[in-house]
């Protein structure tokens, strides 16, 4: 705690950026020039829209503060199919697409550090180990929506929330925000239900069923859980795909 401590009164915009992965492969000088790519600073309020399926992008952002979710719309209803903390890049991807084929939407208020596209261009020109590793965040992003995928099909609703939950302990824990017992997130029911492609009755009982069982129990945005290992037994987590500690740990290459 007290190195992250001292990555972010270093690097108060990025000093979260690939904390747990691959940040400890990263120069003084990397890490100097990343705070430096960031050009502009501004504050998103709750339900405010960063980006739109098929606007187009000359910019990309690093989650500062704050809970931002990916989602796509259909028949008039919202799905997450992803989410963001702290460290983050959120739309990275925008710089190869130009524009995304979903939204980025902010859950509670979100501070963001936007990145033009014109610099990213030149660290991929000139930079190619700070390049590789911008390459990784989105490889990162993809090994995360693969672990959502297969797990929206193989688990019941209040499983898939427990995956969820034991996911943003994790990530958070990851970046020096989570507790010993849990974690505070900006997250209503509403988009607990969007994030497990469940209705909001049936996710109202799946956290019930979570609470009663004493698995994690989730009040306005506080979630509380007594037996870590009982709960990510329970969803069948691995944390493995998010390439912090584990079979897939990136700390060897040092």
């Amino acid at each position: 705690m007290m190195a992250l401590t001292d990555e972010l009164d270093r690097y108060p915009k990025t000093g979260r950026f690939l904390t747990g992965r691959l940040r400890h492969d990263m120069t003084d000088a990397e890490k100097s020039e990343l705070e430096g790519l960031i050009t502009r600073t501004l504050t998103l309020q709750d339900g405010e829209r960063l980006i739109a399926r098929g606007e187009e992008c000359d910019c990309s952002t690093l989650l500062i503060d704050g809970f931002i979710l990916r989602t796509l719309e259909s028949e008039d209803r919202r799905y997450a199919v992803s989410f963001h903390v702290p460290g983050d890049f959120v739309d990275l991807h925008c710089f190869a697409l130009k524009r995304l084929d979903h939204n980025i939407d902010c859950v509670g208020s979100v501070k963001l550090g936007q990145v033009p596209h014109t610099a990213i261009a030149e660290v991929m020109a000139n930079r190619p180990h700070l390049a590789r590793l911008f390459w990784f965040s989105t490889l990162l992003d993809a090994a995360m929506h693969r672990e959502w995928i297969m797990k929206l099909e193989q688990l019941t609703a209040p499983k898939r929330i427990a995956h969820i939950f034991a996911e943003i302990w994790r990530r958070l824990e990851m970046v020096g925000i989570g507790y010993a017992d849990g974690f505070e997130t900006p997250l209503r029911q509403s988009d607990i239900a969007d994030m497990c492609g469940a209705t909001s009755i049936h996710t109202n009982r799946a956290l019930a069923d979570l609470r009663k069982n004493g698995l994690a129990d989730f009040q306005r945005g506080k979630v509380r859980i007594a037996d870590r290992t009982r709960l990510e037994a329970y969803a069948g987590f691995n944390p493995d795909y998010l390439y912090g500690d584990g079979a897939l740990s990136l700390r060897e290459f040092a």
